[in-house]
């Protein structure tokens, strides 16, 4: 049985899908009415500003300039993932971009993980692969379509997201709060510049943002930076091959979400692929 001190990470993380999970159904709600671009632009606004303002109020100790780098560029790598991310899925490869990214990106730090802190135990290499598993089936859309590019910019995306995972991690014990100020820096200016290169290059005129897309774009954000600093109090307590893989599980509440709010059904994989994942949350907080 796993002890309340092994526990503590799991909840962190947990607590980060919750967020994650709802902030992704929130903004894609939001994009359908509005530029994507504009809605993430918004959307790290709002986080940056939330994440400031409760680091300055709770006088969260300042971080070293080794741990403000690493966490500057974790939001870099972060931001450019999610550029080529949301690229990918323009170029209509959503069949296999969405599940190589996912998969990569949890993959990749959790190998660093048993590099740099050892293997964790037999049950935890199961849990895992269920886990992976689970994301796979859960991200992968409907449809079939598939193409190099596709796959060669969906491993991109996958590596970006597993770089922000580990430079975070990188950022050591400073405060939860600091990091996830400055690595929403340099996500947020990674983004204004994508939203400014569309609108030299493609001469695209200023969308105009409805209130209600601004107010869920905020909202998203604001969970999404929430979930960031949860994840990163996760691997500060735990370890961070455990706390990427349980944060990695938050497309479970996307399409639990989509499912309840907009009527959506789940193909037979998705549910296969939410089953593995609860099953494997269990297996991971025990052992």
């Amino acid at each position: 049985m796993a002890s309340a001190e092994q526990l503590v990470p799991v909840g962190f993380s947990l607590a980060a899908v919750l967020c994650w999970g709802t902030s992704d159904f929130t903004g894609g709600y939001a994009s359908k009415r509005s530029d994507a671009f504009i809605i993430t632009l918004v959307s790290h606004a709002g986080g940056f500003v939330l994440m400031l303002t409760l680091a300055l109020l709770t006088h969260a100790s300042c971080p070293s300039p080794s741990s403000r780098n690493w966490a500057l560029l974790a939001g870099a790598l972060g931001g450019t993932a999610l550029a080529i991310f949301y690229r990918a899925l323009a170029r209509g490869d959503m069949g296999i971009t969405a599940p190589v990214a996912a998969v990569l990106g949890a993959a990749i730090p959790a190998a660093f993980a048993m590099i740099t802190q050892g293997l964790p135990g037999k049950l935890s290499v199961v849990s895992f692969v269920l886990a992976g598993i689970g994301i796979w089936l859960i991200s992968r859309p409907d449809g079939s379509a598939r193409s190099c590019a596709g796959i060669s910019m969906a491993a991109l995306a996958g590596v970006g997201f597993a770089g922000f995972f580990i430079c975070i991690d990188r950022a050591g014990d400073s405060s939860a709060l600091w990091s996830a100020v400055h690595s929403r820096v340099a996500s947020l200016v990674i983004v204004a510049a994508i939203v400014l290169f569309r609108r030299i290059r493609f001469r695209l005129s200023p969308d105009r943002l409805r209130p209600s897309g601004a107010m869920l774009a905020l909202f998203a954000g604001c969970l999404d930076v929430t979930g960031t600093a949860l994840f990163i109090r996760a691997e500060q307590t735990g370890r961070l091959d455990t706390a990427v893989v349980l944060s990695s599980l938050y497309p479970v509440i996307t399409v639990v979400l989509a499912r309840v709010i907009l009527h959506e059904r789940f193909t037979r994989w998705k549910t296969v692929g939410i089953f593995a994942a609860l099953l494997a949350v269990p297996l991971i907080a025990l052992q």
